[in-house]
Formats: C-alpha cells, structure tokens, sequence
C-alpha cells in the first residue's frame, strides 16, 4: 500500500469514525457513568467487533451479507434488538449517585457491551466490504494489506471514542441529583433505542 492511498484511506477512517452512531454512544455513555478508564473497555470491545468484521471481509463473508438478503436481515434484527434492549434497560435504569460502590463494574461486561454494539450492526459490515477494497491493491499481498487498514481503522476509531468518552467523563460533576441521573439514562436510552429502529428499517445499502 503506498503512502498516498493510504492517507486516502486514513482520511475515510477518520470521516467514518468522527460520525456519531451506536458506538459513540455507548463510550459516552460508559464515560459519563463511569469514568474513562471503563469506558476503555468498551472501546476495546468496539475495536476487537472491527477486527472481526474485517476478518470476515478479508475470507469473503462480507460479500454474503452484501448479497444474501436473508442474512443481512437475521444479522440486522439480531442487532437491532440488542440495541433496543440496550436503550430500555438504560432508559429503567434507577438513579444512582455515583460513589465507590457505584463503580464496581465487571470489565468482561463492558468489553463485551462494546463488542456486540459493533458486531450486531451488519451495516458496519458490509460498508468495510465496501470501502476497504477500494484501497486494496490485487498485485500485492493481500493479507498485509489488511492488516495495515485494520490498524490504521482501529487506531482511528479508538482515538475518536476515546475522545468521546473523555468529553463526556468531563460531565460527571452533572451526576449528583437524582433529577439530573435520571434524564442521563434516558438521553442515552432514547439514542439506543433510536439507533436500534433505525437498523431495524434499514436496507442492505
């Protein structure tokens, strides 16, 4: 990969990344709750659900989900559902001030709420098997070739959800009222829920 296609891709990720979705909001709201050192964990889970995706785009599962409609759907509602589940159980939420008790959280269960946000979104997949062979070249080793766009895409994103989840962990001084706790997880719960319609009454493209 030369240096300007991989800028080219660089500039893409950054564009891509920047964009609020189900992503962002899950580092913010794990941010604001919880401080960025947990919300670290998601975005980790986040990054490992991309290194996934783009595995199955490099062995070609990524062309199924483009033209199999049958499994772009399956994989769309299952998605679908989780991020409504997501919104609702965070919309419930009790109002908890935060204090040392209120921050013992299990790490696997953030890493793991940051996986599934990404790998139950086959949108995400199927832009990668979109995007990324725009920037492959067929007359080099492919395998290398992604392994630089799978960095370069990670590194990308986890700088942009970091920066997202320290902007929000900046608002935790707002967590001291119950008033205040309350509409919290119901902003964060509407935007997964919202996010959740969405993929639901989206198409393959």
């Amino acid at each position: 990969m030369t240096l300007s296609v991989w800028l080219g891709f660089l500039l893409a990720a950054i564009l891509i990344a920047i964009s609020p979705g189900p992503g962002a909001a899950a580092s913010m709201s794990t941010g604001l709750r919880y401080g960025y050192w947990s919300a670290l964990r998601v975005i980790l889970g986040l990054q490992a659900a991309l290194l996934i995706q783009l595995l199955a785009v490099a062995v070609g599962l990524g062309a199924l989900l483009q033209t199999s409609a049958l499994a772009f759907n399956i994989v769309k509602l299952v998605g679908a559902a989780y991020l409504i589940w997501l919104g609702i159980q965070k919309w419930r939420a009790a109002p908890q001030e935060i204090d040392e008790t209120s921050l013992r959280i299990a790490p696997n269960r953030l890493f793991i709420e940051g996986l599934l946000v990404n790998l139950t979104n086959p949108k995400a997949i199927v832009f990668i098997a979109a995007l990324t062979p725009q920037f492959i070249d067929p007359a080099l080793p492919q395998w290398s070739q992604f392994l630089v766009i799978g960095l370069t895409m990670c590194g990308v994103d986890m700088v942009v959800m970091s920066c997202y989840a320290l902007l929000a962990s900046r608002l935790r001084g707002w967590l001291h009222d119950a008033r205040s706790l309350k509409a919290q997880n119901r902003f964060f719960g509407g935007v997964f829920v919202g996010a959740g319609v969405l993929l639901a009454s989206s198409g393959q493209h």
